[in-house]
């Protein structure tokens, strides 16, 4: 007999920002670990969750770094058509 989650797989993905952050109550943190417990496809998506998150918050960390083997003038052309009075 297999255990039944109280919590399900969406509710898991809805809670998952207050989770990671800390912000849910212990009644609701403790059913989302009991989730993960047993559902190794949310553990996955968790996983792939963070790494998301962590490869957003490099872009980002990067944004204004140059970027090296582009032309100036293909760098120029694109600042001007995404950000107006921008060359």
């Amino acid at each position: 007999m297999s255990v039944q989650p109280a919590l399900t797989c969406r509710e898991f993905v809805d809670f998952l920002d207050r989770y990671l952050s800390g912000e849910l109550p212990a009644g609701a943190e403790a059913a989302f670990n009991n989730h993960l417990a047993c559902c190794p496809s949310c553990v996955a998506f968790m996983k792939t969750y963070r790494e998301t998150q962590a490869l957003a918050q490099r872009a980002f960390e990067q944004e204004n770094a140059p970027v090296s083997g582009v032309p100036e003038e293909l760098v120029r052309a694109i600042l001007a058509s995404v950000v107006p009075g921008r060359t």
